[in-house]
């Protein structure tokens, strides 16, 4: 080979050789130090949620999505510093975004339901709630459905896109829970004094509130009589026992006091 020429063609080859390996340091100092800037973007993200006390699932998952999107930047950054065209590259990547997305809209709208739960907290595990349609214990509180056991021992998993979609009902949240109950009276029957009879049996009724106090008053007059409500006051942990041994009261406190049947009143009919 012409010495001439391979000294001249290594002078043409050694500035773009110099160029490239200038230009493949740099891509590898922006690698380390992005690398390192994305570690301490989701170390401060973590620590941040750990001190909200956010759950810790819901921190991985945040944390591994926040890292996944950096690290994406970052290869397109260092490919766009290459001279690289990003573009095709960037609208392949957003294409496959919303093809997954909508693969997964039910899953994907359930997660950011699961995420608001859980920043939002409307109800936590042991709590008795009324989500979605259904009432029940909580026994997790996941990130794409909430897991209840009702009140007749079936585990029952509700979507989280759902429960944020219909209303929430927490009846653990406050101290007490007033139990709905009716006595029907006959026509005939003296109101004020089963009121007052009621009253006292039912406030001797197990695991009653003390305040409030029972509620016995008239409800409303129809065909049969004078009908009551009765009231009483517990917590939502002994709502059914209440609930049974109140009805169990009123029977036995009306049936012991000798007040009359409430029967449909007889109607005569014009011959």
């Amino acid at each position: 080979m012409d010495t001439g020429k391979l000294t001249t063609w290594v002078d043409q080859v050694q500035p773009i050789l110099l160029a490239f390996g200038l230009k493949v340091l740099g891509a590898i100092v922006v690698f380390v130090i992005g690398r390192w800037l994305i570690s301490m973007v989701t170390g401060l993200v973590g620590a941040a949620m750990t001190r909200q006390k956010l759950d810790p699932t819901v921190q991985r998952y945040l944390v591994s999505f926040i890292t996944v999107s950096l690290n994406i930047i970052l290869v397109v950054a260092i490919l766009g510093y290459f001279g690289v065209e990003t573009t095709s590259f960037a609208a392949l990547v957003a294409g496959a975004g919303v093809a997954i997305g909508a693969a997964w809209s039910g899953l994907l709208g359930n997660f950011a339901a699961g995420i608001f739960l859980l920043v939002l907290r409307p109800y936590q595990v042991g709590d008795y709630v009324g989500v979605g349609g259904v009432e029940g214990t909580v026994l997790e509180l996941g990130l794409f459905g909430t897991t209840l056991t009702t009140p007749d021992n079936v585990k029952t998993i509700v979507g989280n896109g759902k429960i944020m979609g219909s209303d929430i009902k927490n009846f653990s949240a406050n101290p007490h829970r007033r139990v709905e109950l009716v006595a029907q009276l006959a026509g005939s029957a003296d109101a004020h004094k089963a009121i007052a009879l009621l009253k006292d049996a039912v406030s001797k009724v197990p695991n009653i509130a003390k305040s409030p106090v029972v509620d016995v008053e008239i409800l409303e007059f129809n065909e049969f009589g004078p009908k009551l409500a009765v009231r009483p006051y517990c917590h939502t942990d002994h709502y059914w026992q209440v609930y049974f041994d109140t009805n169990k009261a009123i029977a036995d406190t009306l049936g012991a006091a000798g007040f009359p049947v409430a029967t449909r009143p007889l109607k005569i009919y014009p011959v």
